[in-house]
């Protein structure tokens, strides 16, 4: 059975990059505040997660004013905070089911601006790809997750994101979607298994890249695709390095 993943990650400077992202999250997770306070971390994670994701979204949100405001009104952070905090019941659907997951976050993400019947429904009309493509490689994705493969978790994350933004299959929210997916993906395949990291820090630390990147990746060349996961690996030892500075701080008291 071929492996297109495996294969992925041997494109060239996918692998050092790869390798870099993960000691970064490696040294983190061998910090001594983890052993009682991980829990306050993946806490503190989620929400700078949130709060990132929703501004590559467009939002402009800090994250005092999330730590303060029980109910914000831009629908693009109340998607951003509920598709954060459902991300842990996630994770054994997104192993087994992934196009059940996908369709729960997207429910999550836009529940405040999409017509209920839209939600969680991959888009049936207008945009580029078309639906058609749209839902076949949606099914191939799912194939894909749910099959073997010697890539690294990172590998994978990475193709997800940069697949899920490439299709846009949902109109409304997709980003949201997509940076969800892959830090699921982190965690499912135990790279990052307490949520630790904010994959989403990483990429708004390195937005000049992010949609440059992305370009690269829907390209669909191999040098396209290798950019795209050594920004996705840099992005994530960005996002382990804050983690880490979490920690500190928790350490200072």
């Amino acid at each position: 059975m071929s492996d297109a993943l495996a294969d992925v990650a041997k494109l060239p400077g996918v692998a050092g990059a790869v390798d870099d992202a993960r000691k970064a999250v490696d040294r983190l997770l061998g910090h001594r505040i983890l052993r009682r306070r991980s829990a306050e971390v993946s806490t503190e994670s989620a929400l700078r997660g949130a709060r990132a994701s929703a501004v590559l979204d467009g939002a402009s949100v800090t994250l005092n004013e999330l730590r303060t405001t029980d109910n914000p009104s831009d629908p693009v952070v109340q998607g951003s905070l509920r598709v954060s905090a459902e991300l842990g019941p996630l994770t054994e659907t997104w192993r087994n089911a992934p196009r059940q997951a996908l369709a729960r976050l997207h429910v999550l993400a836009a529940a405040d601006a999409v017509d209920s019947a839209e939600l969680g429904r991959p888009r049936t009309a207008g945009g580029s790809p078309s639906p058609s493509e749209v839902a076949a490689r949606l099914d191939a994705l799912s194939g894909v997750l749910t099959s073997p493969t010697k890539a690294p978790a990172l590998v994978v994350a990475a193709v997800v994101h940069g697949e899920l933004l490439t299709l846009r299959p949902f109109g409304w929210g997709d980003g949201l979607v997509a940076r969800a997916a892959q830090r699921l993906t982190l965690v499912s395949r135990g790279l990052d298994p307490k949520s630790l990291v904010a994959p989403e820090v990483g990429h708004l630390e390195l937005e000049d890249e992010y949609s440059s990147a992305l370009r690269d990746y829907a390209s669909g060349t191999p040098e396209g695709v290798a950019r795209w996961i050594v920004h996705c690996s840099s992005a994530i030892a960005a996002a382990a390095r804050d983690s880490q500075a979490i920690c500190e701080a928790f350490m200072r008291g």
